[in-house]
């Protein structure tokens, strides 16, 4: 899957990487505040996927960069020893300002920015908790590596490998409203999507990422919502992928998939949107098998049909809201099944761009859960990656 970096964060980086820090004289005292300056959108000098790449785990984990953009991406489908359902993504995400950080005796001096998106979805509340934080990537704030160690942070809001190979990790997140405290283990290798991990977005070369999944994550952990506790177990699915402007100007939007079936497959689809009507045929999807090993699924192997819509009281946008999907499996049989919102209402409107992404659940001849992600809806794509 990807998740191309919502122009807020560009929006509000600029005012984060303004941050002027100055120390009175005769005190400790620190302020800050807040300059908006012009940030470039020029891409030279950055990094390009063209190539496939020579990865290298656990290091290729950590942060690339060399390249603008870049996220780390978690969601997982979740219930209590009752069966109350809980979905929830977290998603971290880096913007490079400029190509190269600029040596400085201030550790507020930064080049890059990140952002966090944080929800959870109350199935049987039939509630959507959704924040966002942002911050500089400098005086430790925010932030990734992977040395000695996988961590990924803003503030307390993080991702930490708990050890070296970061095959087992943890993830913290609190609000006033909702918090998350899991464990996670991965159980399949890296799934390469794309041409081992170069995965095209359009037809023009560098229009693409480098891109990875660890499609199946056993969780464990708690959620807490207001004063009530709950212990709670199931599977995530991490997305990390980098790049510099992988979109075609054409692109008005998108819609992912990132499923797990019952019988220990898992899925990646979407489809790219083009402002014409048309689709993106550059994109296409993976599936990966219950030991691991893939197959790359062209456009042409998969459809997507929409059955229903559902228009956000927030925004007034009008999203798909179900789907029956269509994919030829390795041994020339078809998986037929049907996707359904969890909840119906999973958009993040709090932010610049609105965007719908949330738990799904999956039936036919194959079962399961997954997250699905919605954008252009609510604002066009179009130009902003």
């Amino acid at each position: 899957m990807w998740r191309f970096v919502i122009l807020g964060l560009v929006i509000v980086g600029i005012l984060v990487f303004g941050f002027s820090m100055i120390e009175t004289s005769g005190s400790t005292e620190v302020s800050a505040s807040a300059v908006l300056t012009d940030i470039s959108m020029d891409t030279s000098g950055y990094a390009r996927a063209i190539e496939p790449r020579d990865w290298q785990f656990p290091a290729d984990f950590g942060a690339h960069p060399e390249f603008q953009t870049e996220w780390w991406y978690y969601t997982g489908n979740l219930a209590d020893e009752n069966g109350r359902r809980f979905g929830y993504q977290f998603t971290i995400f880096r913007r490079a300002i400029t190509p190269e950080n600029v040596a400085s005796d201030s550790e507020w001096r930064a080049n890059q920015i990140y952002m966090v998106h944080f929800t959870v979805s109350d199935v049987e509340g039939n509630h959507f908790y959704h924040d966002e934080r942002y911050s500089r990537g400098g005086a430790d704030l925010a932030g990734a590596t992977a040395d000695p160690r996988y961590h990924v942070w803003l503030e307390d809001w993080q991702i930490t490998a708990l050890n070296d190979d970061a095959t087992q990790t943890s993830i913290t997140a609190s609000t006033d409203d909702v918090a998350i405290d899991f464990t996670l283990e991965q159980i399949k290798p890296p799934a390469l999507q794309g041409n081992n991990g170069l995965s095209p977005k359009g037809e023009e070369p560098g229009n693409a990422s480098y891109y990875y999944s660890l499609s199946r994550l056993l969780t464990a952990g708690t959620i807490k919502i207001g004063d009530q506790l709950f212990n709670v177990t199931g599977t995530s699915w991490k997305d990390h992928e980098f790049s510099t402007s992988a979109l075609g100007g054409n692109a008005l939007g998108w819609d992912w998939f990132g499923l797990q079936f019952d019988d220990n497959r898992e899925l990646m689809i979407g489809q790219i949107r083009l402002a014409d009507g048309g689709k993106e045929p550059a994109f296409g999807g993976l599936l990966i098998n219950e030991d691991g090993s893939t197959r790359y699924l062209n456009a042409d192997d998969f459809t997507i049909q929409t059955t229903s819509e559902w228009t956000s009281p927030h925004t007034g946008a009008t999203y798909p809201a179900g789907w029956e999907i269509s994919v030829n499996d390795d041994n020339g049989e078809t998986l037929d099944f049907t996707v359904t919102p969890m909840i119906d209402d999973q958009e993040l409107h709090s932010g610049q761009i609105a965007y719908w992404e949330g738990a799904v659940r999956l039936s036919g001849n194959v079962t399961g859960y997954g997250y699905a992600e919605l954008t252009g809806y609510a604002d066009t794509m179009t130009g902003r990656f």
